[in-house]
């Protein structure tokens, strides 16, 4: 590991300005699970690490503001999980936190951090996707609002500029009832990374958002509005026909290790004929128990 400096500043002010300062050559901690790796094997050397722990701003915790769960950037995996607010409106989301790495890796992982790395293959992305979440950054020119579909450009890429953050993760909570679910295909489980990931959230309109990682350069999130995809009635070619379609953005890698393209697009079409039953049902199951 080659020497570095190291900060901790007390604000999110001071901590923008020594981003704004650094640039590129500078890199933030939080829960460290993937800096700590880098740093150790030598494939990112930085030349400022700041520490963002002593932040009083950015203290972990889950808060219910106007209607909208607000989702502190450097709360773990583990209180995301155990959250019964988040499993009552976003389920996905609660799914997607608790299968992310080891139990010790939930412990120190952050939802910021799996955010702005932008994995494809990261596991809250897809959730966050069909739950509409919204990141929430602090700049040099002030703070901003970026739908996380926004967010991602492509393998580690996002589109914050110099000297910006994410502080927080907003999820407007539903008006009625919605059925998610979290699905993901791996080699084992555990902290494996996961071949194919999807997520998907039916709403009492019949609205169903779809989003699927570890099949391309970053998430994507599709939407149908037709109500078909929500049907029971529907059949499964008609729904194959149109997940078809849904997943046409889908392009894995021919060089990836974990799996094949092959492999990762059919069983992007098992996880997405999957999820609908599961959100079906839990969606009926939720309107059941009003």
């Amino acid at each position: 590991m080659r020497a570095f400096a190291y900060t901790r500043p007390t604000s999110i002010a001071e901590a923008v300005a020594l981003l704004d300062r650094h640039g590129p050559e500078a890199r933030l901690l939080a829960g460290g699970t993937d800096l700590i790796i880098r740093l150790r094997d030598g494939s990112l050397v930085p030349e400022v690490v700041i520490d963002l722990k002593r932040i009083a701003e950015l203290q972990p915790g889950i808060r219910e503001i106007d209607r909208r769960l607000v989702i502190s950037a450097t709360t773990v995996m583990t209180d995301i999980a155990a959250d019964p607010r988040v499993a009552m409106h976003f389920r996905a989301l609660a799914e997607a936190a608790a299968v992310v790495g080891s139990v010790q890796i939930r412990n120190r992982a952050t939802l910021g951090g799996n955010v702005c790395n932008a994995s494809p293959a990261a596991d809250t992305a897809p959730a966050l996707l069909v739950h509409e979440a919204i990141a929430v950054t602090a700049g040099p020119a002030g703070s901003r609002r970026i739908p996380i579909d926004e967010l991602f450009v492509r393998s580690g890429v996002t589109t914050l500029g110099r000297g910006e953050l994410v502080t927080a993760i907003e999820l407007p909570i539903p008006a009625g009832r919605v059925g998610s679910v979290h699905l993901r295909r791996t080699r084992r489980r555990g902290h494996d990374l996961a071949s194919v990931t999807l997520a998907c959230a039916i709403d009492t309109a019949g609205v169903t958002r779809l989003a699927y990682g570890s099949v391309g350069p970053r998430p994507v999130v599709a939407v149908d509005a037709t109500g078909l995809l929500a049907d029971r009635t529907a059949t499964p070619e008609a729904k194959a026909e149109l997940l078809e379609r849904m997943f046409a953005d889908a392009s894995p890698s021919p060089r990836s290790m974990r799996a094949s393209p092959e492999y990762r697009l059919a069983m992007l079409r098992v996880l997405g004929l999957r999820g609908l039953d599961i959100a079906i049902e839990r969606l009926a199951a939720a309107e059941g128990g009003r």
